[in-house]
């Protein structure tokens, strides 16, 4: 292998529906996976996985960037990271009583059926993750 190759840069790709929210080098970036985190260096091994609801954390240099992600996939090939997600709000914008009020909300609706108690379910699990953000001591 050439020295080359073991000092790659990750390139990190953030898309929307709407838009191409970020495009960047990175040394390292952390994922929310619907079933806990995952972190990616370079020359890490093909993936693909499903989001959840949390902070997508991307270090480069002295600097760590942070975004929350509402769920999608994450694709990982060639030290390209591909996130491709519903919703990306840089950490420092979300706002946690919003989030609160969407957890109350979501708390009291009585949902009756599979699809009102998914979607209650969801709006829990968004709110409780932007919550978390929104409490990280910055």
């Amino acid at each position: 292998m050439s020295d080359t190759t073991t000092s790659a840069a990750l390139r990190c790709i953030v898309v929307t529906p709407e838009e191409t929210v970020l495009e960047c080098e990175a040394e390292f970036v952390v994922l929310p996976l619907f079933d806990g985190e995952v972190g990616i260096a370079p020359l890490h091994s093909p993936m693909i996985g499903r989001l959840g609801f949390g902070e997508l954390r991307i270090r480069s240099e002295d600097d760590t960037t942070r975004y929350y992600v509402d769920g999608g996939f994450v694709q990982v090939a060639d030290n390209l990271v591909s996130v491709l997600t519903n919703r990306a709000i840089e950490s420092s914008k979300i706002d946690g009583e919003a989030a609160h009020e969407q957890l109350q909300e979501a708390l009291e609706t009585r949902a009756l059926g599979e699809e009102q108690m998914a979607a209650r379910n969801r709006s829990q699990l968004q709110a409780r993750a932007q919550l978390r953000i929104a409490n990280r001591p910055r």
